[in-house]
């Protein structure tokens, strides 16, 4: 049986989990003020969000992990003995981080690697990571864990409720004109990621109290339907989103939510008071 190690970009947020299985992982970069920080590293999701909260018109930008990290990686990963490895990035749609992951594996020789692209961010990876750890430790091959990795890709489901349209504005996601316009009718767009992994308008909805209500009725609605496992991504607002999780368990006292905090690379795009919800669902 082969040894497989497991490499994944730091967008899933794995740095906040408890992972059972060794691991590395790959940051992106966050700009803030023309300074460099690497997500949990030098700078937490927490003070993140307290730092734009303070200053949310402070210059903010953001940059993908470049192939020569995820070449060091690999090589690190080959050189303690792994034979296989498996690596998981966030939506290709969302972020260069998939490609350059795939130009890595084109130059570390001698190992197995297998790329997957989650075609979703957040927990939306972290749920393809515990996957991946559960085929591990049942002694699937790195053939047979990427199989399963890009069925259950297809049952990952992803919604966003924006706050504001300010940052998907200064970010390229929306036109300035939109986005004026959208907070001029206060707009609280409500996303979604799409079957091919990219990040698509759901519906508008026009006050925050509206959308909260939406919300809730769509994840009764999928939790209804049957999910394996379901989850809340919060930014700067998680008493907030810990509200929506009783009014769910109101409902569904059963269902085990996991609440997760939004990295600040992908907070950077989507902005502070936005929050989300996904689910694995059952086949």
């Amino acid at each position: 049986m082969s040894k497989i190690g497991l490499l994944v970009c730091g967008n899933s947020g794995i740095d906040y989990e408890k992972v059972d299985y060794p691991f590395k992982v790959i940051h992106s970069q966050l700009i803030i003020d023309n300074k460099a920080y690497e997500d949990y590293v030098d700078i937490t999701a927490e003070e993140f969000y307290q730092k734009i909260e303070v200053n949310p018109d402070v210059p903010l930008s953001t940059a993908q992990a470049a192939t020569g990290e995820f070449i060091k990686a690999l090589e690190e990963l080959k050189a303690e003995g792994y034979q296989e490895i498996i690596v998981i990035t966030i939506s290709s749609k969302l972020s260069g981080t998939y490609q350059n992951a795939v130009l890595a594996k084109e130059m570390v020789d001698d190992v197995k690697i297998y790329v997957v692209d989650s075609l979703s961010v957040s927990y939306g990876q972290m749920i393809l990571v515990k996957e991946t750890i559960k085929l591990i430790k049942a002694g699937k091959s790195g053939k047979e864990i990427e199989e399963v990795l890009l069925k259950t890709r297809e049952n990952i489901f992803v919604y966003v409720l924006v706050d504001t349209l300010k940052f998907l504005v200064k970010n390229g996601r929306l036109s300035a004109a939109s986005g004026a316009l959208g907070s001029l009718l206060r707009i609280k767009p409500l996303l979604h990621i799409n079957r091919i992994g990219q990040l698509v308008p759901f519906e508008k909805i026009r006050t925050s109290s509206k959308a909260r209500k939406r919300l809730l009725e769509i994840a009764f609605k999928e939790i209804d339907e049957g999910v394996e496992e379901f989850f809340l991504a919060y930014t700067n607002n998680k008493e907030y989103v810990e509200e929506i999780k009783k009014d769910i368990n109101k409902q569904h006292p059963n269902l085990k939510i996991h609440l997760c905090p939004l990295t600040p690379v992908v907070g950077a795009h989507a902005g502070p008071g936005t929050c989300g919800f996904g689910f694995l669902k059952k086949k």
